[in-house]
């Protein structure tokens, strides 16, 4: 791809390369030099410009516009005589597990010992991600099945509070992180390795490098499901986690409401553009029964998670109510899900929900 462009004053590769730092991923603030897409620049004397990039998307709409992009702005550079954007493009393959040789039937995770990883996902805060990351957790355990619980929202972790525990992960003789055992299943957070009111005041790469640590460097001994609280948006740390990961998939969460139905779309965007399937959404804070008289009151709206689910053509994995019990016992530290079904109708939905997931996933 050539543009002949008129001749000018000299220009440098590290000029050319900052002009490359203005240049963001499509749909994400980071730009294509710090996630590592430009593998070459090169300068002539005479203003000659040859830029080499590797992009690997399954959507073909990605490189034409991080070409256009990359033209667009290098081509106002002063002393730019002519411009060369070369990009080598693949569509991502999925990881194999070491242990599965040549068989397909055989590929995992690139989580070892992992059989289904599961991102749960909101596009905004304040919709109760954490706590049905860490019930749909619980519920899953309950259900028999060996699961893990990752808090990736490395700035505001909260499941060591959910789950009323301070323990700290061990290390195995590998160093790999041991996660504590609590509820009936395998936890791992940045609230376990700092103090409570220790703020984690790190800039986003560092922020990426725990994420990556995380993902990569946990014994979790054999689990059939690992459900990844991620933080809430479409931010650097969730697009980590769709190029380190081979996801089972995505559950998104949102409200009934459409302020957060909005945000739940932007979501369900980052992973369509990654090619992670969406799994279902959970649309939560539902609807509240009121203790008194067991009237019904929708007070974030009604029917928007399930007419989004219909949109979108994927489950609606089940519908959460707004109950006192459920803050109350997160805020204890014995997560909603732990108790007795025909007890509480909030740990039946999410009983529920874990049966529907896993049903989905072919367990």
């Amino acid at each position: 791809m050539m543009t002949d462009l008129n001749e000018s004053p000299q220009l440098t590769v590290a000029l050319v390369r900052a002009a490359l730092t203005t240049v963001k991923y499509p749909g994400f603030s980071r730009d294509i030099v710090s996630f590592g897409l430009v593998k070459d620049v090169q300068v002539t004397p005479t203003g000659e410009v040859t830029i080499d990039l590797v992009v690997e998307s399954a959507n073909s709409d990605v490189p034409r516009y991080i070409y256009e992009s990359v033209v667009g702005t290098v081509k106002e550079l002063p002393g730019l005589s002519k411009l060369d954007v070369n990009i080598e493009h693949h569509a991502p393959q999925p990881k194999k597990n070491p242990a599965a040789n040549d068989d397909p039937a055989a590929w995992k995770s690139s989580v070892p010992g992992v059989k289904h990883v599961i991102a749960v996902a909101s596009g905004k805060g304040g919709v109760g991600k954490s706590t049905v990351s860490a019930n749909l957790a619980v519920a899953l355990a309950r259900l028999g099945y060996r699961t893990g619980l990752l808090d990736l929202d490395i700035y505001g972790p909260s499941m060591a509070l959910m789950f009323g525990t301070k323990e700290r992960p061990g290390c195995s003789d590998k160093e790999q992180f041991l996660p504590v055992e609590v509820a009936g299943i395998k936890l791992l957070s940045m609230g376990l390795l700092v103090d409570e009111d220790a703020p984690v005041a790190v800039r986003g790469p560092l922020a990426t490098r725990y994420v990556q640590q995380f993902l990569r460097d946990v014994e979790w001994g054999g689990l059939d499901f690992l459900i990844l609280d991620l933080p809430p948006g479409t931010g650097d740390i969730q697009l980590t986690i769709v190029q380190t990961v081979d996801l089972a998939g995505a559950v998104i969460v949102t409200t009934p409401q459409e302020v957060a139905l909005i945000d739940a779309r932007k979501a369900v965007g980052l992973f369509n553009r990654v090619n992670t399937p969406i799994l279902g959404i959970i649309e939560n804070m539902s609807y509240f029964v009121c203790p008194s008289d067991g009237l019904v009151y929708h007070i974030f709206g009604e029917g928007g998670g399930e007419a989004e689910a219909q949109k979108l053509g994927v489950p609606l994995l089940g519908k959460i109510p707004l109950d006192i019990d459920t803050r109350a016992a997160g805020d204890a530290g014995k997560p909603i899900a732990l108790q007795d079904p025909g007890q509480s109708q909030v740990a039946a939905a999410f009983s529920a929900v874990a049966s529907a997931l896993a049903s989905v996933l072919g367990e």
